[in-house]
């Protein structure tokens, strides 16, 4: 047996039930355990996500002048204009896009709790520069 299991990725915010609605929405993930401080959700993938109450939580400060993300959720989708919509729609928003003559096409979005993400086509391949 494991002496560690895989858990799950722990965002804080200060409405988790708001941000679970745009993670549920955008992952069509179902909600699978809340209490008063904390959401859990789960997508058909099994990719967990918690979304955990911080009274004083403010949004990161991203893109750093050191050009560091520090930590950030990275989504594989096979329509970036489609999935741009809908991150959109709910509440999202863009924040950098990649090269677009790249082979590897990313984008970069904030959540509606300014949380960094990336929608990207298929798995890096090189460490990210500059």
């Amino acid at each position: 047996m494991a002496l560690v299991n895989a858990g799950v990725v722990v965002l804080d915010c200060a409405e988790p039930e708001k941000l679970a609605e745009f993670y549920k929405e955008l992952l069509e993930a179902e909600e699978v355990a809340a209490n008063a401080n904390r959401v859990e959700v789960r997508a058909a993938d099994g990719f967990r996500l918690a979304l955990r109450r911080d009274v004083n939580a403010t949004a990161p400060s991203w893109p750093r002048p050191e050009n560091s993300l520090q930590v950030h959720l990275e989504f594989v989708v096979e329509d970036l204009d489609a999935v741009e919509r809908r991150i959109v729609s709910l509440g999202g928003r863009p924040m950098e896009a990649g090269d677009a003559g790249s082979p590897l096409q990313e984008r970069g979005y904030a959540d509606p709790a300014g949380h960094s993400f990336t929608l990207r086509h298929g798995a890096p391949t090189a460490p990210k520069q500059g």
